[in-house]
């Protein structure tokens, strides 16, 4: 078993890492989503009071650019504060061939202001334009790669060890730029290896092997999604954030966070001459901040896929920014560009709407083990569900049966025992201070239903309507008549449609279905409020909405 281990080969490399261009609006947002966790959406609303303090320059650039103004006085700057070894000044060409020059890179405007913003976000976000603007102008990290080749007497492959020690910090003394790629693995590794030689004799202290699984893509962040955006060319630095924010809210695509999951794997241990064999789990699959499609946004995208497929084509923007290039040359006119693009595409939208059929995304998933119905997983009227029966092949007193499809089922991946599992809803899990309580899914997702109140589940922390029990529904309950009591300002014994509340905004008022806002002009507290000024509160709403707006003055013509 034993094995004689020799230095077959020991190779020191002079590298030097460079530092990353200064930042332009993509590259700000990537950045900001890996150190800091902002959304881009939440990134842009922090630069642009930034810029608008006039702490940073304008935001909604692609230049790379840096005047010479601001490199001298990034130049200054670190000879002050680390020493003039550490000042090395760049130019940075933007590699985007439609990229608009007219702006610099995003920068501070003074870089002997250190610290700037209203609030912590906004001074963590300056800290890192800060830093990032001046590791530009910084000298190249000078660095030594060792890599150590080992042989074996009876094994036929090369153990190899390897390592990087930095000779010279230069730009690294101030900022690393991060990585998307939770795969990608620095081949040179941070440590010293000890000076060895060719030939030198090794003694074996211990061999380890550990069993990997492969690992699928990494879902996309909003960092990672804004990178291949840029990659592929599609919109401009300003359309991302709302690109993006746009598709949140519309519900095409969420943020789930999965919980890890276990699998087991096997490690081998050579010690001593002994083979140790060992069966150990790890923890994988968790995600969070993750984007993922939803049901409804995977239907959508299919359907403008078979309808629209030039239009998403992912060389659709890029081709239509060489048109406007062409344009700009006067080497077309852009009535043609307009017509030849709106033309064909008016056509489009008029053929799909007469010939398209509605797309639900229907999948037939098999037969009811009792009723032999079929059973159906489709988009509704209010989001991804399932069905037994057909209202087309029923008798016309027998309706289908419906449910909604709840946690992490989508309607990709349902089963059919998965889907009859839904169907067990509503479910009976006790009794609260004398009601029933009940569990079922509504148009709002899941919830406890107690004494004709509604109580939300909390998916975030693992409630499923499937397996919720009394004891976690009745702290549930209990939560919302608590949030309740702090709802009600007042209430009216003698009309209790009319109501005084806390709301998000602050107090108003609520009348039936309507919500009347308190007015300006009232100087006491809401809980002094009668029942009458609330009424009249109403009449001054309805009055003021029947009222004309008045309409804009028209604009005097220049002569």
């Amino acid at each position: 078993m034993s094995s004689d281990f020799e230095v077959d080969s020991m190779e020191k490399k002079p590298a030097k890492k460079t530092p990353a261009a200064p930042f332009t609006t993509s590259t700000l947002q990537q950045e900001a989503g890996r150190k800091l966790g902002y959304t881009v959406a939440r990134t842009m609303s922090l630069a642009q009071r930034l810029y608008e303090a006039g702490k940073i320059t304008y935001m909604r650039t692609d230049s790379l650019n840096l005047s010479e103004t601001a490199r001298e006085g990034a130049k200054t700057e670190i000879h002050n504060a680390y020493g003039a070894d550490y000042a090395f000044e760049r130019t940075f060409a933007t590699k985007s061939k439609g990229a608009q020059e007219a702006h610099e890179a995003i920068r501070p405007t003074d870089f002997g202001t250190h610290t700037a913003g209203g609030d912590a976000s906004e001074q963590k976000l300056y800290d890192l334009i800060w830093k990032r603007s001046i590791a530009s102008q910084m000298s190249d990290a000078q660095v030594e790669r060792t890599t150590i080749k080992i042989a074996g007497s009876n094994v036929k492959e090369l153990f190899v060890a390897k390592g990087e020690v930095i000779k010279f910090e230069g730009f690294l003394k101030v900022y690393l730029e991060g990585n998307d790629d939770e795969e990608e693995e620095d081949e040179a590794t941070e440590g010293l290896l000890p000076n060895v030689s060719k030939g030198d004799k090794l003694t074996r202290s211990l061999i380890e092997a550990t069993q990997r699984y492969s690992r699928p893509p990494s879902r996309f962040t909003e960092a990672s999604l804004v990178k291949k955006l840029e990659e592929l060319g599609i919109g401009r630095p300003s359309t991302y954030a709302p690109t993006i924010s746009t598709v949140q809210k519309r519900g095409y695509v969420h943020k789930e966070e999965k919980k890890a999951k276990q699998r087991d794997y096997l490690k081998f241990t050579l010690l001593n001459d002994e083979l140790k064999r060992e069966e150990l789990s790890e923890n994988y699959g968790a995600e969070k901040n993750k984007l993922s499609p939803t049901d409804i946004g995977m239907v959508v995208t299919d359907f403008l896929v078979e309808h629209f497929d030039k239009i998403l084509d992912y060389n659709f923007t890029a081709s239509v920014e060489k048109e406007f290039d062409d344009i700009a040359q006067g080497l077309k006119t852009w009535k043609e560009m307009i017509a030849s693009f709106y033309n064909p595409f008016h056509e489009r939208i008029e053929d799909t709407l007469e010939n398209g059929e509605r797309s639900s995304g229907e999948r037939a998933l098999g037969n009811h083990p009792e009723s032999g119905l079929p059973v159906i997983a489709r988009l509704g009227r209010y989001g991804a569900m399932v069905q037994i029966g057909n209202a087309d092949t029923l008798p016309e007193d027998v309706k289908p049966k419906f449910a909604s499809i709840t946690g992490d089922l989508s309607l990709q991946s349902i089963t059919l025992e998965e889907a009859l599992e839904l169907f067990k809803l509503p479910r009976s899990i006790g009794e609260f201070e004398g009601h029933e309580v009940t569990v079922a899914v509504g148009r709002f997702g899941p919830y406890v239903r107690y004494n004709n109140k509604f109580v939300s589940l909390k998916k975030d922390e693992g409630d499923d309507p499937m397996t919720i029990t009394m004891d976690r529904a009745e702290v549930l309950i209990k939560e919302k008549i608590e949030a309740d009591k702090n709802k009600y300002i007042k209430t009216f014994p003698e009309n209790e449609n009319v109501q005084v509340l806390n709301g998000r905004y602050g107090p108003y008022i609520k009348i039936g279905k309507k919500n009347v806002k308190i007015p300006k002009s009232y100087e006491g507290e809401p809980a002094d409020l009668t029942l009458e000024q609330c009424i009249e509160f109403e009449k001054i709403m309805l009055e003021n909405k029947k009222k004309p707006k008045a309409k804009a003055k028209p604009k005097a013509k220049k002569k």
